[in-house]
């Protein structure tokens, strides 16, 4: 029972199911029913199936045929009508036919027409696309173009400019164009062509530089030294100085900043514009010698293709190079001032170049890299100097030496560069200048001692006697008040060498001048130099002329006279260095003057050659003394070379009455000394075994004849018998 019921339960299931397919297969498109009849044969009961199809399809097949069965009649009414109609529509249709025909032969004009129309408007769509097109393709071309002619008139800058512009704005819109992908290939090599072009540019520019660098320097060297004068005026002047106008500092022509470091233009890249000044005869800049648009293009141009880093060091190198050739001095630099007016002109026109492209580019060089070149150019300039400056021998060229490394150095001053070492290697320089004065002076005194006459100077009116006074500082109320014609005791090298010693003051005056030393050391170096001439050069040529071989008794005595009235000058010249320096003697650590130690010593040196000489001229005609020491004749007279002995030094000190009493009266002690201790030895000598009568009495008129000479007073000044004293060991022998 169980499973009877169990199968009837199945049969129900299976019935619904088939149920609900057939509905669905009903209800379902035919296109979709596939999952439906899958369902089907996925089960067993495809058979049961099949006859419930077949038994719906009869079903549905009774009620179409009752349905026909139906509306039968309103069919067969309906095809009544329809045969009723036939023949009014073929009537139609061949209306419409002819219509239509006429309507195709009227229309074909109209068709063509509107063909062609078709044709023009698809030509007007096809222009108005090839100009949308074109007119994105023309702004490449003509800045393609624009990019060539720039190239071709190497405007390299802009064209860059222009080159970013093609690549990044334009080509984008129309890369899909051929010829668009040759100017993008092509866009590296133009790049590569304006870098190259650039940088050739720039070789040319330091070339040029190079080569102009002397006239740079030059004309930076003469702006400091119209600056200088220009202080000097209105220092000099300060009244009128200060009514004027101000004129535009002579320095600033490099200094001038440029707003931007980009060049507007091809022309104005690198140029600074300077102002018209109201003196047309100034100095041109060093602008108008040098064109720097090529440096600025080239720094930009690499800074676009981010190579900077490379053009600095490039840059750098090659000017230290430059650096290195424009301190190298000629090998003949120290024969004229023009060769190191040339040297120095390089040397400031590098750096003048080097401090302009500092202040108008932004890191092309920096301060540091500017003062390790000036440190060594510092260095080897100052060696270069020492060298070459001591083979100069003139001290007119020395100071013109002077001169010129003290306006170099104010004119880099200028320019911020130190130069504190400079102005300490012309303190060397100084001492140097005053070793050639020295020679300069030497020769100068031995010509004024060798052409003197030795003699009084004569003068024969009040116009000679003013311009010898006003020559030397002499004062002698007695020469005064006698008439013309009269003489000065002194002869023509006193008031020589006198201004001579003034002239030596002024060149040593002259080297110290834009020094930057003040009043007391400028005293110390003139008061010292001065002190070399008179100590050495002066005292050495003074002694080489007292100490001359053929040098007489008159000129000893003139010697000793000029001597002491140049020692009374001293204290002139004293008053002439405080003048010019306005530094008083009495200031502490004042060097003092010993030009009268010099005039003492050389006034010494002439007494002992005067006494020297007076021996020597005893002895010439002691040796023409001829006795006969055993005649026997009774003299009556004294010896001929004995008289005539006396009779020199008569005359003798008849000439010594100018000079100083004590002088004088030691020469003639000194004389009748040595004439005694001659006669003595005389008579004493080895040759002499005996005398006669007729001798004795001979050598006893001689002495008696020096006596009376000692008596006379040849010297005033002697006490009484003092000059005697001389012969009394003679006498008493």
């Amino acid at each position: 029972m169980e499973r009877v019921k169990m199968a009837e339960a199945e049969s129900l299931e299976t019935a619904a199911e088939h149920e609900r397919i057939l509905r669905e297969i009903e209800s379902t498109d035919t296109a979709c029913i596939g999952p439906t009849l899958r369902s089907v044969y996925d089960g067993e009961e495809h058979g049961r199936f099949m006859e419930k199809l077949e038994t719906r399809i009869r079903n549905h097949d009774r009620e179409i045929e009752k349905m026909c069965n139906f509306h039968y009649q309103g069919f067969v009414d309906s095809i009544t009508e329809l045969l009723k109609v036939r023949g009014e529509a073929q009537k139609l249709k061949n209306q419409v036919t002819d219509t239509n025909r006429k309507l195709q032969h009227e229309g074909k004009e109209l068709v063509i027409a509107m063909e062609e129309l078709k044709q023009c408007r698809l030509q007007q769509r096809n222009i108005s696309a090839t100009v949308d097109k074109l007119m994105l393709c023309l702004p490449v071309l003509e800045m393609y173009s624009k990019l060539r002619d720039q190239m071709k008139t190497k405007r390299h800058y802009p064209a860059l400019k222009t080159l970013e512009h093609l690549e990044h704005t334009y080509l984008p819109q129309v890369s899909h164009y051929r010829f668009c992908k040759v100017m993008v290939d092509n866009i590296p090599k133009l790049r590569e062509e304006i870098k190259d072009v650039s940088m050739s540019d720039l070789k040319d520019f330091l070339e040029s530089i190079r080569k102009h660098s002397d006239k740079i320097g030059e004309t930076a060297m003469k702006q400091a030294q119209q600056q200088r004068n220009l202080d000097n005026i209105i220092l000099q002047q300060p009244r009128i100085g200060s009514k004027r106008k101000s004129k535009k500092e002579a320095y600033t022509i490099f200094d001038t900043e440029i707003e931007s470091t980009s060049p507007k233009s091809e022309q104005d890249s690198g140029i600074l514009d300077v102002e018209d000044e109201e003196d047309d005869e100034e100095v041109p800049g060093a602008q108008d010698l040098v064109d720097f648009s090529p440096v600025y293009r080239c720094l930009h141009i690499y800074s676009v293709l981010g190579a900077r880093e490379t053009f600095e060091n490039y840059y750098r190198k090659q000017r230290r190079k430059q650096a290195r050739l424009v301190l190298q001095p000629p090998s003949n630099m120290h024969e004229t001032l023009d060769g190191y007016r040339k040297y120095f002109n390089q040397i400031v026109g590098f750096f003048v170049v080097e401090d302009h492209i500092l202040h108008t580019t932004q890191g092309l060089v920096n301060r540091a890299y500017i003062d390790e070149l000036w440190e060594m150019a510092l260095s080897k300039t100052i060696a270069a100097l020492r060298t070459h400056s001591s083979y100069c021998s003139d001290p007119n060229l020395v100071l013109d030496l002077k001169n010129l490394i003290v306006l170099f150095a104010d004119t880099l001053q200028v320019y911020g560069f130190p130069v504190n070492q400079l102005f300490d290697m012309l303190l060397e320089i100084r001492d140097q200048y005053s070793e050639t004065l020295l020679k300069k002076w030497s020769g100068i005194f031995r010509n004024i001692l060798d052409s003197d006459n030795y003699s009084p100077i004569p003068v024969t009116s009040e116009e000679m006697y003013k311009k010898v006074i006003g020559q030397f500082p002499f004062q002698d109320t007695e020469l005064e008040k006698q008439p013309f014609p009269k003489k000065f005791p002194f002869s023509e090298f006193v008031p020589k060498v006198y201004n001579q010693i003034k002239e030596f003051i002024y060149a040593c005056l002259k080297f110290s001048e834009d020094l930057h030393l003040s009043s007391t050391e400028v005293d110390d170096m003139i008061r010292k130099s001065t002190n070399l001439l008179l100590t050495r050069t002066l005292s050495n040529s003074l002694q080489n002329v007292i100490k001359r071989k053929n040098i007489g008794l008159t000129e000893l005595v003139q010697i000793i006279i000029n001597t002491t009235h140049l020692e009374k000058s001293c204290k002139y010249l004293e008053e002439f260095i405080t003048n010019i320096t306005n530094v008083l003697p009495e200031t502490v650590h004042t060097t003092k003057l010993y030009g009268t130690t010099t005039f003492k010593d050389a006034r010494h040196a002439a007494e002992e050659e005067i006494y020297t000489n007076l021996n020597q001229k005893i002895d010439q005609f002691l040796q023409l003394a001829d006795y006969d020491w055993m005649t026997g004749d009774l003299g009556s007279k004294a010896s001929d070379y004995l008289v005539d002995l006396i009779a020199f030094l008569r005359s003798t000190f008849a000439v010594f009455t100018h000079l100083p009493g004590k002088v004088a009266q030691t020469a003639c002690m000194s004389a009748c000394k040595h004439l005694a201790t001659s006669l003595m030895q005389l008579l004493l000598e080895a040759e002499v075994r005996q005398l006669t009568l007729g001798a004795l009495q001979q050598f006893n008129l001689d002495v008696r004849e020096c006596e009376q000479f000692a008596r006379s007073g040849p010297v005033p000044g002697f006490q009484e018998d003092t000059l005697q004293l001389a012969f009394i060991d003679l006498r008493q022998d």
